[in-house]
């Protein structure tokens, strides 16, 4: 059997669209291999939303022609495949396909064309395509992507997003609902919805406050998580739905991007600090212990020192668990490539490491105030040191806990003991009974 490698960089969105590939592929009779040496066919899954993806990609790429055997085929697919389209062809001599994120089902098509030598691209998009009819093939696991959401019509000036997966559509409630029902009588208990601004999901007769309901509600769905949202989409109902439905946890990623009134003004934003703090504020008012965690983009055109102060205050103001932090990448496309007055690299680099170092030092603090409290924790996998176990709680925390690898997708009470400042050291609740009894 034909034997396919897939290696992902990226988002969320970019797993689940590898899953979604490997069932295209999988009905051609492809099985899935984690050695590019022994693949038939390597795809390398892309990002496109700063320079420095493309560029460990493009550095990736010249790695892997070299495993390329007669009648092999290596191919770009995703964002930057969307972006560069067949000028990935020119760039790259050994690549032999390039395919953006709505033409997935031509893969078979042009694996088989470019057998024959034929190089090609598929690059259009499709705003009807949601790959219904395709089974994600998923490893077995507690916790599953569910995109519920393609495309983007906010038009960010920083953002290349639109121009990567084009328009916003939703799936159909009940398409959602059913795969949801699936995976969880295959033994799935955590869910994570996705899309580009998911809480602006609407199917043309139901919005994101159903489809919490309905997916929250499906039997044996434990937890219910979502990725990423947009801070002014969170309207009362999807509030009310959230403080409604038990399965949804106790966690929000809530991408600011900056502090500043001022640079989210020219990011195209729609929110100011102000309006931010009130989301914030009424997000924490609908979901006791929420955690918050965030996004951030550093250096963008025209930042100032006084707007990257606003956004070291923020951080400090809302008490963020925790942030992803990024130099501002202009990207080709954009609408901020018309912007003049860029920041010097040596300046992002500079405020990165301060914001770095604020945004550890509050996450450390909330996190030190948690050592002694038990919490639900799902039951990951193996720890990558130490032979634990890494576990995470429904507000998202990472702690790691000793244990029998058969907990290995089940649940347990656990006692923080530690932290790091980031993640934390844990005891199982049942074996602290057990020594105390």
């Amino acid at each position: 059997m034909p034997s396919v490698y897939i290696e992902t960089y990226g988002c969320q969105m970019n797993v689940s669209d590898s899953e979604l590939m490997l069932g295209v592929l999988a009905r051609e009779g492809y099985v899935r291999t984690d050695d590019p040496t022994a693949a038939d066919v390597m795809l390398v899954n892309t990002c496109a939303v700063r320079d420095h993806a493309e560029q460990r990609v493009l550095g990736r790429m010249g790695e892997l022609k070299r495993y390329k055997r007669p009648g092999d085929v290596l191919g770009v697919v995703g964002c930057m495949a969307q972006r560069l389209g067949p000028r990935l062809l020119e760039r790259v001599p050994q690549v032999d396909l390039v395919i953006g994120p709505d033409g997935y089902r031509s893969l078979p098509e042009l694996i088989a064309r470019a057998r024959g030598g034929e190089r090609a691209a598929d690059v259009a998009f499709k705003g009807w395509e949601h790959y219904e009819d395709v089974p994600p093939v998923r490893p077995d696991s507690a916790s599953a992507f569910v995109t519920v959401q393609r495309g983007c019509d906010y038009r960010c000036t920083f953002c290349i997003v639109p121009m990567t997966r084009g328009p916003e559509r939703s799936r159909r409630l009940a398409d959602v609902v059913n795969e949801v029902t699936r995976l969880a009588a295959s033994g799935t208990t955590e869910v994570t919805l996705l899309g580009q601004t998911v809480n602006s999901y609407h199917d043309g007769t139901h919005d994101f406050a159903d489809l919490l309901r309905a997916v929250g509600t499906v039997p044996g769905m434990r937890r219910l998580r979502f990725t990423s949202p947009y801070p002014t989409d969170f309207t009362e109902r999807v509030l009310a739905a959230m403080a409604g439905t038990p399965a949804v946890c106790e966690h929000v990623h809530l991408p600011v991007q900056s502090g500043s009134s001022r640079v989210l003004k020219r990011m195209l934003r729609r929110y100011d600090r102000a309006r931010f703090l009130e989301v914030v504020a009424a997000l924490r008012r609908a979901i006791s212990g929420l955690a918050l965690t965030t996004d951030i983009i550093v250096g963008f055109a025209g930042e100032t020192e006084d707007d990257f102060r606003e956004t070291l205050s923020l951080v400090e103001e809302v008490g963020f668990d925790d942030a992803y932090t990024f130099k501002y990448s202009l990207r080709e496309g954009t609408p901020a490539v018309r912007l003049k007055d860029h920041v010097a690299e040596d300046v992002k680099t500079e405020r990165l490491e301060r914001l770095i170092t604020v945004v550890r030092r509050v996450a450390a603090r909330r996190n030190m105030a948690l050592v002694g409290t038990t919490h639900e924790v799902l039951v990951e996998g193996p720890a990558k040191r130490g032979g634990l176990l890494q576990t995470r709680t429904r507000t998202n925390k990472v702690a790691l806990v000793e244990g029998s690898p058969d907990w290995i997708g089940t649940y347990r009470r656990v006692r923080f003991t530690g932290t790091t400042g980031s993640t934390f050291t844990a005891w199982p609740v049942e074996q602290e009974r057990t020594l105390v009894g």
